[in-house]
Order: C-alpha cells, then structure tokens, then sequence
C-alpha cells in the first residue's frame, strides 16, 4: 500500500502561511504606508523582498500538486532552517522557544506540509534540504526540532521519484536509524512513519539493510512492547506489517524478527487488551483493532505456528472476541479474529481444544451478521464451522449432538441469512455457485448441518416443541439449495 505524507504539526498553534513583513507580504495599513511612501523607498534603497507564500492560509490541509508554489518562496523556508545555536539560547528554567527557534519551526512545519506534494518535494531536494535536515539533525538536541525534520524526510519518502535521491544522500538512512534510540515519542513516531514509507520503495534494500542489526530490531519490538503513546505504537505496528506485506522486504527482515519473539510479543499484547473488562476493552478498540492486525498479518506467515510458544493463549484470545456480547461494537477485531482463527487451523490439535466449547461456537454462529458484507470473513467463519462441525458428528455422544443441534436450531435465523447472502453476492452460474461453495466450506459445513438436524428430528424418543420443529425444517429446506 502506498504511504500517504502527513502534514506538520505546531505546538500551541496552527502555523499559517500568514502575510508579514518578512515574507514580503504587507496588511492593508502597512500598504498605503508604502503608496505614500513608495518614492522615497525606491531613492533610498533597493527592492527587495522575499517571495509570496502558497495561497492556502492554513497548513490544516495537505498541499497538493496543483498549488503553485514560487520556488524561491520554498528556498528562503529551507534557508531558515540553516543550523544554528538554537539549542544553547534556550533558558534553563523555563525551556521557552527563543527567538530564533519558533521561526524555525514555523518554516519547518510549512515545509512539512509543502513536502506532500511530489512538485513541491522535489523542489526542495534540488535545493539541498536533504543536507540542511541531516544537519540539524546531527546538530540540534532538540526533540522538536528533530521530530519535524524527520517528519518532512518521511513525507519525501512517499514520493517514488526521489527514493534513490533519498537513499544515496550520505549518511542520511544510517542518522534516521539512530533516531529510533530517541525516548522522544513524537520523534519516534515520524521515524517509523518514515522507514515504513521507505521500505515500499524500490530502493527498499538500502534501508533494509540498515535495519538489519539484531540490536536496531530489538529496538523496534522494545517501542512496540513498552509505549504507552497510542500514535506510536500504531506507527510501529504500521511499519512491521509493512514488512510483511512487501515480500522482498520480508526475506531480509521477517525472519530475524520471528526469532526474536514477534508473534509471541504480538500475542502477548492482544491478551492484555483482551483481558480488560467489557468497558475498558471497549474504550481502546482502536488499539484492540491495531494489535490484532498485527496478529492477523503475522499468522498468515510461513513458519507463524512452529515460532509460536503461547498458542493456547492466542485461542483463549480468540474465543473471548467471538464470545464478547458487543461484536458490532468491536466489528474490525472480530473480522479480524475470525481470519486469523482460520488459518490457525492449519494445526490440527487447534480442533481438540475448541470442538467442546459451545459457547465458542454460539460466539461463531452470532458473528455471522457482525462479517456479514466480508467476504472473506464470511468465508472464514464457514471454513471453521466446517471443520467443528464435521469433528462434531464424527465424534460427539448422542446428548451432545443433541445439545448442539439445539444450539443450531436456536441461530437458524443467522444461519439462513449468512447462506441467503452467500448465494446471492456470489455467480449465479449454479455450477460456478457449487464450485465457490465446495472451495470455501460451505458445502460441507451444511452437509454437516443437515445431518445433525435430521437425526435430532428422527429421534422419536425426544420431546420437541412444535417452534422447534418448525425451525429445523426451514432450516432444511434452506440447506436443500446448496445440496
């Protein structure tokens, strides 16, 4: 997926493209002073003035490729961002900006912004801001100063045309590692929004490379195990997931990563959000939904099962999704839940712990409708019932069978709605319709449903209610479509 920039951010206050004197832009007095005075000005001394700024008055959106932009007006912002003793004028006491530093960062903020579009950034290349950011970056110990120069790297990291430009600056890749040692959260934050961004370019490689270092991935997973700031744990899961979904990336990352305990790591942070109470889980269901992202993309990994040591935990974790009472409330991580169930069933031991777990499978049947415009959930949850379902008849006593044919009987609502659903979204072609439904369980996940209703219904030794009854033969009948 292509990484989008982001614009910059200003302490207290939005920066604006605001008209001043320094940037050669008068007020309306300021203006009939000059035609009063305009004469006398041109005798004294020359013109001169630095150019207008973009139109846009508030750096609040992104600036795109069709806003003109004088270039000179990019080079006088870069040329205020020259290196200086910003971080020696600060007061001891009260750690104020100086003088010389709010400027700073309003015309770094502006750049930040200007970076976005591709026009702009490779304005701002050809004019050695490459050099000025890796310069400050060496020179200042000022966290916001380095948080906005990595935030503008990483904005000129989304644009493909200036990677190698990017990547053969000197330096350049091995200074934003090193960020990553920053306790900084913000500067944290930008430095991994601008690797994740790097990795999916062509000259990925390099930065890869860099990243190597048993001691630089432990890093990550350290930030990832131990923040407490929402914006940078989203970022870093950001990043790993761009490792797993660019291949060429993955073979010199992954691995290194698996051995050093991701999936473990990964698991264990799901059972954290998992373990709190109704309300609390769901008060942080934005990070509920980035963890198990992170779960999900992880178990879809060759060699995910064999690294694993907390399997069971991940199960327990799993179930209690599925089982949670506010599934719409949760929609993301329960789509998420299920996918990932799926292809845990690779194992086969994963069938022996959850096959006796009716309040796991009531969880299955209720999430039907919560995955109902998925797809690929949909499909996921029909898989896993296919394979519960056919241990269940080939294993269950007769009472419990029984139990679970009411337990069906009681979801033949959901059942028939999911099915409905399944037949109309997919080709109506009836032999298209049969191959789609044998390839994704749901041939066998209704054979096994026919057969377990039609031996509760045959047993004549049972009392049951006529709604019951009633039931089990709409059901059927709806089943009778697919076979």
């Amino acid at each position: 997926m292509t990484p989008s920039p982001v614009e910059g951010k200003m302490e207290k206050k939005t920066p604006e493209l605001e008209e001043n004197e320094e940037n050669g832009l008068n007020t309306e007095e300021e203006e009939e002073e000059e035609a009063e005075t305009k004469a006398e000005e041109e005798e004294s001394e020359p013109p001169s003035h630095l150019p207008f700024a973009p139109p846009s008055a508030s750096t609040s959106e992104l600036i795109d490729d069709s806003t003109t932009v004088d270039p000179s007006y990019v080079i006088s912002l870069i040329r205020q961002l020259l290196p200086s003793d910003l971080d020696k004028e600060k007061t001891s006491a009260s750690e104020e900006k100086t003088e010389k530093e709010e400027p700073w960062e309003e015309s770094g903020c502006i750049l930040w912004d200007l970076a976005a579009a591709k026009i702009q950034a490779e304005v701002m290349v050809d004019n050695f801001i490459l050099d000025v950011l890796l310069a400050n970056l060496h020179a200042s110990k000022s966290p916001r100063i380095k948080e906005i120069c990595l935030g503008i790297v990483g904005n000129l990291a989304c644009h493909e045309s200036l990677s190698c430009k990017l990547s053969s600056q000197e330096g350049l890749i091995e200074t934003v590692v090193q960020q990553l040692f920053l306790d900084d959260s913000s500067c944290l934050t930008e430095a991994l929004r601008l690797l994740e961004a790097a990795i999916q370019t062509s000259v990925y490689a390099s930065w890869s490379d860099a990243l190597l270092s048993e001691e630089v991935l432990q890093r990550v997973l350290w930030i990832l195990e131990n923040t407490l700031n929402s914006s940078l744990f989203e970022k870093c899961i950001d990043f790993i997931l761009a490792v797993i979904d660019n291949e060429d990336v993955a073979k010199i990352l992954l691995g290194h990563l698996m051995k050093l305990c991701l999936p473990d790591i990964a698991i264990n942070l799901l059972s954290s959000e998992v373990e709190k109470s109704g309300d609390d889980m769901l008060a942080r269901t934005e990070v509920l939904d980035k963890t198990i992202s992170l779960v999900e993309g992880l178990s879809a990994v060759d060699g995910f099962l064999e690294v694993v040591s907390s399997k069971e935990k991940l199960i327990q974790c799993l179930c209690k999704i599925l089982k949670a009472p506010d599934k719409f409330e949760i929609l993301e991580t329960c789509t998420s839940a299920v996918l990932v169930l799926a292809n845990l069933f690779a194992d086969e031991n994963i069938l022996s712990v959850l096959i006796g777990d009716f309040s796991f499978l009531e969880g299955l049947f209720d999430t039907l409708p919560v995955v109902a415009d998925d797809i690929e959930a949909r499909n996921a949850i029909w898989f896993i019932m296919s394979k519960v379902l056919g241990e269940a008849v080939d294993k269950f006593s007769k009472e419990s069978l029984y139990r679970l044919a009411e337990l069906i009987l009681r979801k033949s609502v959901l059942i028939e709605e999911s099915m409905n659903a399944q037949l109309l979204q997919e080709p109506q072609d009836e032999s298209a319709t049969n191959d789609y439904v044998r390839l994704h369980g749901v041939k066998k996940s209704i054979t096994m449903i026919v057969q377990i209703i039609e031996k509760w219904s045959g047993d004549e030794s049972l009392s049951r209610q006529s709604d019951a009854i009633e039931k089990a033969h709409r059901l059927l009948n709806s089943c009778s479509k697919y076979l």
